[in-house]
C-alpha cells in the first residue's frame, strides 16, 4: 500500500440550509488500499461518499486529487477522472435486460448498429467475475434485490476506475455472494486501485479494510489501522457506548396456541409444497438463499401473490386475495425493499405513517390533520425516529429512520402477526440493537413475529424457532442446540457439515 493519498478531503464541511450534516472532516485514500467507513446511521457516510463522487459540492473545503485541488463539477466529472460510485440504493432501468443496463450509455457495436451478442457475453463474463449466474438477457424488473445490486456492481466496474465507492454492497448479498464480491475487491486493490467500503457489517469490515475511518454526528472520530481494531471496538467508537450485548435476552414462551398455519402452501413459480405453524408470542425465523422463495412464501400468505394450498388463522381456514384483506385480518408484512414498497419516499413523515391506517385520522370526508400530527409526534417518541424536522420527506431519513417510520406505519393497524423482510438491512449496529429490541417487545406482548433475514447471526441471536428454505421448498426446522449456522447452511445448500463450517466462518 503506498502512503501518498489518491484523493483527499481537507477540511469538508455540508451544510443543507441551516443545517450542517458534516463538519471539518479531513481524509486521505491511499492507492492499493481498502479504507473503510463506518457509522451509524445519519452520521454523513453517505453525504460524504456523494462529495467525493462529485454528487454533491461541500459547503467549505477542498478536494485534492494526486496533490491537485478539484472542484467535482457532477459525477461524469468525477468517473473521467477514475472516481466510480456504487450506489446503495438501486439505480437501473428496470424494463432492460441486465446486459443493457450494465452497457447503457456505453453499447458495444458492429458497424452501425448495437451488438446485443457482444454484450450478452461481455454481461455473462461481468456477473461471473462476481460469483453470479445470471442470465444477461433477463429483464432486471424481475430479478431479486440481491441480484440487480450485483448487475450495479458489475455495471460500475466496467468504467476505468482508480478509486471505487462502495456503498453498503453487501447489504443484500448472501455470504456465498458477499465472498465472491470481496474476492473481487481484493483483486481490485491488488491492481493499485483504491477501494472506499462502506458498510454495517463490522466483521465484512475488518476482513476487508486496511484502513477505518469512524464518524459520528457528522464528525471524524478516529481512523485507524483495521488491524488495531475488533469489529467490538468498532461498534463502540460508532456509537459512543458499549454494544456488546446486541441482542435481548429470550423470554420464556410457553404457549402452543398455533395463530398461523400453512399445509402444502405453494406459489406458483416460486414456493412448493410449503408447510409451518406460527405460534402466539413466538418470533419466527425464516432463513435460506437469496431466491430460495422465503419472500414470495409470505408474499403469498398474505396476498400479495396467487397460492395455492392450505392457510389457516386461529384454526379457521383463510385465503388472501391482496394485503388489504391481511391487513383488516390483522396480519402485516413490512417489504424488504422498503424504499421502493414499503414507503413514498416522495411524500412526508405523516403522509407515510397514516397512509395504511388512513381510516383511524378521517372525519366524515376530511383527514384530522392534528391527529395525524399527534401519531407522528407519538411514533418519533416511541420509536425514536431521527429527524432534524417533521416536514422533511421520507427520502430524506437515513436508512435507518426509514425502516422505524415503516414499522411505526405499521404498527398503527394495531396487528396480531407481524411479518418483517430482512428488517435491518443496511442499518447501522445501534439502530439494529433497537429493532431487535422492539421485536422482542412485540412478541412479549403477545404478537406473533416471523422474520425474514439472510442474516444467520440475527436470526439465531432473536428467534425462538428457524424455518430453512432451499430451492423453493421449505427443507427443514431447527430449534435449540440446532439453531447454529453450521446447521442453517447445511439445509440451505445441501452441503456437508464440513463445507458448512467454512461458509459460516466466512458470514
Amino acid at each position: 500500500m503506498t502512503h501518498s493519498p489518491l484523493l483527499a478531503a481537507n477540511s469538508l464541511f455540508k451544510a443543507f440550509g441551516p443545517i450542517e450534516v458534516l463538519r471539518n472532516i479531513e481524509l486521505e485514500i491511499c492507492s492499493g488500499e481498502v479504507h473503510a467507513i463506518i457509522g451509524e446511521n445519519g452520521a454523513g457516510k453517505s453525504t460524504l461518499m456523494k462529495l467525493l463522487s462529485g454528487h454533491l459540492q461541500p459547503t467549505r473545503g477542498s478536494l485534492s486529487i494526486n496533490g491537485e485541488k478539484v472542484a467535482l463539477v457532477g459525477p461524469v466529472d468525477a468517473e473521467k477522472r477514475g472516481i466510480v460510485l456504487v450506489h446503495q440504493e438501486i439505480l437501473l432501468a428496470p424494463d432492460l435486460t441486465v446486459a443493457q443496463n450494465i452497457f447503457l450509455g456505453r453499447e458495444l457495436k458492429r458497424g452501425f448498429t448495437v451488438d446485443d451478442r457482444a454484450m450478452n457475453a461481455g454481461a455473462r463474463d461481468a456477473m461471473r467475475s462476481l460469483g453470479a449466474d445470471i442470465d444477461p438477457t433477463r429483464v432486471v424488473g424481475r430479478l431479486s434485490i440481491a441480484q440487480r445490486q450485483l448487475v450495479q456492481i458489475a455495471r460500475a466496474l466496467l468504467v476505468p476506475h482508480q478509486l471505487v465507492i462502495f456503498d453498503e454492497p453487501t447489504a443484500s448479498l448472501t455470504p456465498v455472494e458477499t465472498e465472491a464480491l470481496l474476492n473481487v475487491i481484493h483483486g481490485i486493490r491488488a491492481k493499485g486501485v483504491a477501494v472506499l467500503y462502506i458498510s454495517h457489517r463490522l466483521a465484512e469490515v475488518k476482513a476487508i479494510a486496511d484502513r477505518v475511518t469512524v464518524l459520528r454526528d457528522g464528525q471524524l472520530v478516529t481512523t485507524r489501522d483495521a488491524a488495531e481494531l475488533e469489529p467490538v471496538d468498532m461498534a463502540r467508537l460508532m456509537v459512543g457506548r458499549d454494544v456488546s450485548k446486541l441482542y435481548p435476552d429470550h423470554a420464556a414462551r410457553e404457549s402452543e396456541e398455533k395463530v398461523l398455519e400453512a399445509e402444502h402452501f405453494s406459489v406458483p413459480g416460486y414456493v412448493k409444497d410449503a408447510s409451518f405453524y406460527l405460534r402466539k408470542g413466538e418470533i419466527l425465523g425464516f432463513a435460506g438463499l437469496i431466491g430460495a422463495g422465503r419472500t414470495e412464501l409470505m408474499e403469498g400468505v398474505v396476498g400479495l401473490r396467487p397460492s395455492r394450498g392450505t392457510l389457516r388463522q386461529n384454526g379457521m381456514s383463510v385465503r388472501f386475495n391482496n394485503a388489504r384483506e391481511s391487513m383488516d385480518a390483522g396480519i402485516v408484512y413490512l417489504s424488504e425493499d422498503r424504499k421502493g414498497r414499503g414507503l413514498l419516499l416522495a411524500q412526508d413523515l405523516r403522509t407515510n405513517l397514516t397512509l395504511a391506517s388512513l381510516k383511524k385520522f378521517t372525519r366524515g370526508p376530511l383527514i384530522d390533520k392534528a391527529a395525524e400530527t399527534a401519531a407522528l409526534d407519538n411514533a418519533i417518541v416511541e420509536f425514536d425516529i431521527r429527524t432534524r424536522r417533521k416536514d422533511l420527506l421520507a427520502g430524506q431519513l437515513s436508512g435507518g429512520n426509514q425502516q422505524k417510520l415503516l414499522l411505526a406505519k405499521m404498527m398503527l393497524l394495531s396487528p396480531r402477526i407481524v411479518i418483517i423482510d430482512e428488517p435491518t438491512r443496511g442499518i447501522d449496529i445501534g439502530t439494529k440493537e433497537q429493532i431487535y429490541k422492539f421485536i422482542a417487545r412485540l412478541a412479549e406482548s403477545g404478537l406473533s413475529v416471523i422474520v425474514i433475514s439472510s442474516e444467520m447471526p440475527e436470526l439465531i441471536g432473536i428467534c425462538d424457532r428457524i424455518y430453512v428454505m432451499r430451492e423453493s421448498r421449505v427443507v427443514a426446522e431447527v430449534t435449540g442446540e440446532r439453531m447454529n449456522e453450521s446447521e442453517i447452511v447445511v439445509h440451505a445448500t445441501g452441503a456437508t457439515f464440513e463445507e458448512a463450517a467454512l461458509v459460516a466462518e466466512t458470514a
